[in-house]
C-alpha cells in the first residue's frame, strides 16, 4: 500500500511546477509487480492529473492579478499563445515534459472549462501511462 501512496506524491508533484520522476517510479512498480499494473496506472494518473490542475488553478488566480506579458516567463507565454490558438484541445497534450505545466497553467488563466479540461488532461495522462506500463510489463 506504502507504494501507491509513493507513486501518487510522486505523480502530482511530477505534474506541478516542481520536476519529478513518476515514469520512473511507475516503471520499477510495473517491473517489481507489486501491485496490479493497471491500479498503477489509475493511482498515477489520478495524482498526475490532481497536479495538473493544481496548476491550472494557479493559472486562474494568477490571472485575476497579473497580465500574462509580464508574469511568465517565454515558455509560459509560448503555452498560453498555444492553448489561445488550440482552446482545450490543447490539454491533450499536459503530458509533455516542460511545456505541459505551461499549458495547464494557460488552460487556468485562460479560463477554460474546468470539467472538459479535468477529462483531456486526463486522458492525455493515462495514455502516457499506458505507454509507460507497456514497456516495463
Amino acid at each position: 500500500m506504502l507504494e501507491l501512496w509513493g507513486l501518487f506524491v510522486s505523480a502530482f508533484i511530477s505534474s506541478t511546477i516542481a520536476p519529478g520522476g513518476s515514469e520512473a517510479v511507475l516503471a520499477y512498480l510495473v517491473a517489481e509487480k507489486v501491485q496490479p499494473v493497471m491500479l498503477l496506472v489509475i493511482v498515477a494518473t489520478i495524482g498526475n492529473t490532481l497536479g495538473a490542475l493544481t496548476t491550472w488553478w494557479l493559472g486562474s488566480l494568477t490571472a485575476k492579478k497579473f497580465p500574462a506579458e509580464h508574469l511568465l516567463d517565454k515558455n509560459k507565454q509560448k503555452a498560453l499563445r498555444w492553448v489561445q490558438h488550440w482552446g482545450y484541445w490543447s490539454l491533450l497534450f499536459s503530458w509533455l515534459p516542460v511545456v505541459g505545466d505551461g499549458l495547464c497553467f494557460a488552460g487556468g488563466w485562460l479560463k477554460l472549462p474546468l470539467f472538459l479540461s479535468t477529462i483531456l488532461i486526463a486522458i492525455g495522462k493515462l495514455l502516457r501511462y499506458l505507454f509507460v506500463a507497456y514497456w516495463f510489463v
